[in-house]
């Protein structure tokens, strides 16, 4: 089948198989895309050896790159999580903030947290003070829950080291320093429109009381509990999160104020590498952390095979997608699907938020989406010579379209609706109407930066 119109059919057949088996036969993703891309390999005419060369190349191209970045980074958020540093952020935002603007402070918290911590963990863990603040001025509890989720969903699918972009980045080849750029960028504004004023708005038509069931849980949870250990400091926190971001843009940019082969900007290129920002980072957080604050080598050791478990399968996943990416670019459905967008007179950052949109919408998990989009993107980058900073504006693109209109088949759906306690139906209009916002937003700044780059 090598026609353009068999190619076309193809590249839908393949994405269509996909979801297939994702949604209805609830195949893991990781062997959904493996076992696609086999068979799109084989309908394509590529012979046994070519796919498994693909296979090789795909997986080792993607994996090598984001396993030590996702690995380390998922260690670093751990040992975070354990010491207590989501609930110092929290707690020192809210009361430099104030009493009037507590929404906004929790916005900044989860925009910060979500750096390093999972979105889900970090809800849980300050959920709590959620419930509290709730119960203390009788707000409705979306007016302090929608501006924390806003953040920690931006910076979960905009800002590296979390995994979502750091995936998409590897597949498309794009520089996580101008992905951390832009995923700023285009995060704060979607934080901000759909974090506090959204959430302000909601909140005054949608009426949510803390669920009795979860104050018993907290009770109950609360009488075995032993504050042995402080919280760290905040003034710790917040640095420890930034010096990864801090090392990789001070990385991105340091030829424009060093000279060229200088030994300054060598060692600058070396701890500016993602992979061993983060590994600074993380030595950093274990002792200062660990170590520092009475924690065993042991402890440690147990906290960070922990983080491991998650990291693998995101890790697993997008190498599958990179795997999928090397057989569409072999088998020339890349050209395919330029020339296409060609024709149609579709910009690429528009193909890729609309893939990216429709697969999420279909299937729910905003990995999944990413790494699918991220798959299909990548041989048309490479057709059209597509290189530099537009690389990590398709990222934050693509992590927009992913974002889009969680709703039932969507795990973070389901987690919103149990903490709050809520109907579907008020969890579809401050929930997904949420997260929808975030990917206009991000979409709509993204795609402005194009016509500039």
């Amino acid at each position: 089948m090598t026609s353009t119109l068999g190619l076309t059919l193809l590249a839908v057949f393949g994405v269509a198989l996909l979801l297939f088996l994702v949604i209805r036969v609830k195949l893991q993703a990781f062997i959904a895309l493996i076992a696609v891309s086999y068979v799109v390999g084989l309908l394509a005419g590529m012979s046994p050896g070519e796919i498994f060369t693909a296979v090789q190349d795909g997986m080792g191209g993607t994996v090598g790159e984001i396993a030590v970045i996702i690995g380390v980074g998922a260690m670093f958020g751990e040992i975070l999580k354990v010491s207590g540093g989501a609930e110092r952020l929290a707690l020192t935002l809210m009361n430099k903030f104030g009493e009037k603007r507590v929404n906004w402070a929790l916005a900044l918290t989860g925009f910060i947290i979500s750096i390093p911590v999972f979105l889900d963990v970090a809800f849980v863990i300050l959920v709590p003070i959620l419930y509290s603040l709730a119960q203390k001025t009788k707000k409705s509890l979306l007016f302090y829950g929608i501006p924390l989720l806003a953040g920690l969903a931006v910076t979960h699918s905009f800002v590296p080291p979390t995994p979502g972009p750091i995936a998409v980045a590897s597949l498309l080849g794009a520089n996580i320093g101008w992905v951390v750029l832009f995923g700023l960028i285009a995060g704060i504004p979607a934080a901000i429109i759909a974090g506090p004023i959204f959430g302000t708005y909601i909140s005054k038509k949608i009426h949510v009381e803390v669920p009795k069931i979860m104050l018993k849980n907290m009770a109950e949870e609360a009488k075995g509990k032993q504050y042995d250990k402080e919280l760290p400091g905040f003034g710790v926190i917040a640095s420890l999160i930034l010096l990864p971001l801090f090392l990789i843009l001070l990385n991105t940019f340091s030829s424009l104020f060093l000279a060229e082969g200088s030994a300054l900007l060598q060692v600058v290129v070396f701890i500016g590498n993602p992979g061993v920002a983060l590994t600074i980072t993380a030595l950093l957080t274990f002792y200062i952390l660990g170590t520092k604050r009475g924690y065993t080598i042991s402890d440690i050791q147990e906290i960070a095979t922990k983080s491991l478990e998650p990291a693998g399968i995101i890790i697993l996943i997008t190498g599958a997608g990179g795997i999928f990416g090397q057989v569409l670019v072999e088998t020339g459905i890349g050209d395919v699907l330029a020339n296409t967008m060609s024709d149609l007179n579709v910009p690429i950052i528009v193909f890729a938020f609309l893939v990216a949109s429709a697969v999420r919408i279909a299937q729910g998990s905003a990995t999944v989406a990413m790494v699918t989009a991220a798959s299909l993107i990548t041989p048309v980058i490479e057709t059209l010579g597509i290189s530099g900073p537009m690389l990590a504006l398709l990222v934050i693109t693509i992590a927009s379209g992913a974002t889009i209109a969680s709703h039932v088949n969507d795990s973070g759906f389901w987690m919103v609706n149990r903490f709050f306690g809520m109907s579907e139906k008020d969890t579809l209009k401050s929930w997904t109407v949420m997260e929808t916002i975030i990917a206009f937003v991000g979409f709509g700044i993204t795609l402005g930066i194009s016509f500039f780059i």
